[in-house]
């Protein structure tokens, strides 16, 4: 942390004491609560607003630790997140360049990376130690300016109406209340300021035969995160080859037949221009993902309507994005 960056985010609420320290940042310290007496951590930069521990994002810091840099572009040499972000935000570069951008729910910093190669101020929070793996991606490597927080996403350290840009993706249905999560968000967004947010769709239809990861997770959900991660580990590499030549088999008639084997799988080949190495990473990944996270709420247009209905609202634009339902809105 950056001593400019306590000066405009923290000095009002927090006595800040410095342990360790160089000519730029604040390596190690203390932030005390002004009211409350209550004490926070400095650890490698980061200021740190929860505790370690088991908590319900704790699968996430293993995952984005684990696969710590296989979403980035820069690292798959592709586009898929820069092309989710500006294509769903419809933000312009020129326009957040320079800005102070929050970002909620960062993970291991995919689209962290691309708010700053487009020149954003930004500050970036996750409840899990993901925020590690972030920092090791992204920290001091592109134009932009980056202020990494570890926080509850409920319970952000930060005053309101004090960001340009509020920014949230793959997040929503993983918290215990999206509505409550995007209106904890939205107030942090200044007067004309804007906010995009993702939430998965809920399709109205039974789940099992979407998808059957839903019956999966009453099981998975009960086992802790790094059982539940050896096991995905164990079976991929030799469940995945025969669900690649399944789904070669032609008229769709592979598909049809995977639907009958409930075996948990997010199958990339011939979808991603990647190589089987990486193809077996993104499997056990995503699938950890799908099974592993202690929520997964989704929603339809519709409730993701009612959801940033507001008379604070300039305009609020709703659609099915690339991973679900999008809710764009600017401020008044």
């Amino acid at each position: 942390m950056r001593f400019d960056h306590y000066t405009t985010f923290f000095s009002s609420r927090y006595d800040l004491e410095v342990l360790n320290q160089n000519e730029q940042d604040i390596l190690e310290g203390r932030l005390k609560n002004k009211k409350t007496g209550q004490v926070f951590s400095i650890v490698n930069s980061i200021p740190r607003f929860i505790s370690e521990g088991n908590h319900y994002a704790s699968n996430f810091g293993i995952q984005w630790n684990r696969f710590k840099t296989i979403q980035l572009d820069s690292h798959s040499g592709l586009t898929l997140t820069h092309d989710r972000f500006w294509n769903n935000t419809k933000w312009l570069q020129d326009d957040i360049r320079g800005k102070w951008v929050l970002e909620a729910g960062s993970g291991a910093g995919r689209f962290t990376e691309v708010l700053l190669k487009a020149g954003a101020r930004v500050v970036s929070c996750d409840m899990s130690n993901a925020v590690d793996a972030n920092f090791a991606n992204n920290n001091g490597k592109y134009s932009g300016e980056l202020f990494l927080v570890q926080t509850d996403i409920n319970e952000l350290p930060f005053g309101d109406e004090v960001f340009d840009y509020v920014f949230c993706y793959g997040v929503l249905q993983h918290t215990f209340d999206a509505n409550l999560t995007y209106r904890s968000l939205f107030k942090k967004v200044r007067p004309g300021g804007r906010i995009s947010v993702d939430i998965y769709r809920e399709y109205g239809r039974p789940r099992f035969w979407i998808h059957y990861k839903y019956s999966w997770r009453k099981i998975t959900t009960r086992l802790s995160p790094k059982t539940l991660l050896r096991i995905i580990q164990l079976y991929m590499p030799v469940w995945l080859p025969v669900n690649i030549l399944l789904r070669k088999i032609p008229w769709g008639l592979g598909d049809q037949i995977l639907y009958f084997i409930p075996i948990p799988c997010w199958n990339y080949y011939g979808k991603l221009d990647l190589t089987y190495r990486a193809i077996l990473k993104w499997a056990v990944l995503d699938t950890f993902d799908a099974l592993g996270a202690a929520y997964d709420k989704p929603k339809t247009l519709e409730e993701v309507r009612v959801m940033v209905e507001s008379d604070e609202n300039k305009f609020s634009d709703i659609f099915y994005g690339s991973n679900g339902i999008v809710a764009n809105v600017q401020k008044r």
